[in-house]
C-alpha cells in the first residue's frame, strides 16, 4: 500500500455531476454544526494513491439493508431519511456519557479526507474518498475508562423511513463492534461525508464507521449509539450466520467464505473485461494493523 499525503480526490478524479441534491441538503444542517470548514478538510497521510471510484459507483451500488437487499435499493429508497437533527447516545464505560446532538459530539474535532480501499465480503471492491473524524480522537474526547475492552455501535431504527426494516430476517437495530485497540487505530474513521460533500443517505448519513482493513459489513451506517463495554458485543451478521461471518471480519484472501473464494475481487467500475484482482491481506493495510493480531489464529478468529 502506497500513501501520498498531498493527494486529494480532486487531484485524481473529476468531481462528477451525480449529486442527489435532496440528500445533500438533508444532511447539511448536522454536518455544518460539526464542521463549518468542511470543504477545506486537510488531506491525510493515510490515504491511498489509488484513483477513487466515480460517485455514481459509490452512491448507486451498496448494501444498506435497512432500505432493502438489492444493491440499488438504498439509492432508490433512502432519500426521505431524516438526518437532521441527529442525536447519538454514548454510554457504558465512558467518562462523558449522554445523548449528544451530532454537532456537539463532533465539535472541536478535525474532519480529514481519507481515500481508502473498500472490500466487501461479497468479493467486490471500490476506492472511496471519505471525509470524517478519526475515531480515536472522538473516544479520547469522551474519555474511555480503563475497563473498556470493546466499542459497540447501533444503527437507527425508523421503519417508517427505512422500509427494509419491515423484514424480520435481521433483528433490528443493526449492530457492530470493534475491540478497543482496533477502534483506537488511526485508520479507523467516523465518516461524515464523501467526495468533499455531506454523506449521502444511502451511504450511511449523517455518520458511519469506516474500518478499511475489514470487510464492509463491519462499517456500520447511520449510527445512533456508541457504547464502551468490557465484553465482546453481539454483532448482526455474526448473530445471523456465525459460521460465515466472524466478529473480526479482517480481509483475508487465505480464509474463504464457505460459499465463495476470498482470494480475488471484482473491482466495481472497472469494466466487463477487466478481470479480477488479487485480494491483499488486511485489504493492503497490513503494515498498519497486522500487529493488532499478533498471536491470534486468523483462520479461527475470522
Amino acid at each position: 500500500m502506497n500513501f501520498k499525503s498531498e493527494l486529494r480526490w480532486s487531484d485524481v478524479t473529476p468531481k462528477a455531476a451525480f449529486l442527489n441534491r435532496r440528500q445533500i441538503m438533508a444532511g447539511a444542517g448536522a454536518l455544518a454544526l460539526a464542521s463549518p470548514a468542511y470543504a477545506q478538510t486537510p488531506p491525510s497521510p493515510y490515504s491511498t494513491d489509488e484513483a477513487p471510484n466515480a460517485r455514481e459507483d459509490i452512491t448507486g451500488y451498496n448494501n444498506f439493508y435497512e432500505f432493502g437487499f438489492d444493491k440499488g435499493d438504498p439509492a432508490r429508497l433512502a432519500g426521505d431519511l431524516t438526518v437532521s437533527p441527529w442525536t447519538v447516545v454514548v454510554d457504558g464505560m465512558v467518562d462523558k456519557p449522554g445523548t449528544y446532538d451530532l454537532g456537539d459530539l463532533l465539535a472541536g474535532l478535525t474532519v480529514e479526507e481519507r481515500i481508502y480501499r473498500f472490500r466487501c465480503v461479497e468479493a467486490w471492491s471500490m476506492v472511496i474518498p471519505w471525509n470524517g473524524i478519526q475515531l480515536s480522537f472522538l473516544l479520547d474526547k469522551l474519555g474511555v475508562q480503563p475497563g473498556a475492552k470493546f466499542v459497540a455501535f447501533e444503527t437507527l431504527v425508523r421503519p417508517e423511513e427505512m422500509p427494509g426494516q419491515s423484514s424480520t430476517f435481521i433483528e433490528w437495530p443493526y449492530r457492530e463492534g470493534l475491540r478497543i485497540d482496533e477502534a483506537m487505530n488511526p485508520l479507523t474513521l467516523m465518516a461524515t461525508g464523501l467526495y468533499g460533500d455531506p454523506m449521502p443517505n444511502q451511504n450511511g448519513a449523517p455518520i458511519r464507521l469506516v474500518v478499511p482493513w475489514k470487510y464492509g459489513f463491519k462499517s456500520i451506517k447511520s449510527i445512533v449509539r456508541i457504547s464502551l463495554v468490557d465484553k465482546m458485543p453481539p454483532t448482526t451478521w455474526n448473530m445471523l450466520q456465525p459460521n460465515e461471518y466472524g466478529f473480526y471480519a479482517n480481509v483475508n484472501p487465505e480464509v474463504d467464505h464457505p460459499r465463495w473464494s476470498q482470494a480475488s475481487e471484482r473491482v466495481v467500475g472497472s469494466g466487463l473485461f477487466a478481470g479480477r484482482k488479487p485480494t491483499l491481506p488486511f485489504n493492503g493495510y497490513g503494515d498498519q494493523v497486522a500487529s493488532l493480531y499478533a498471536g491470534q489464529d486468523l483462520a479461527k478468529d475470522f
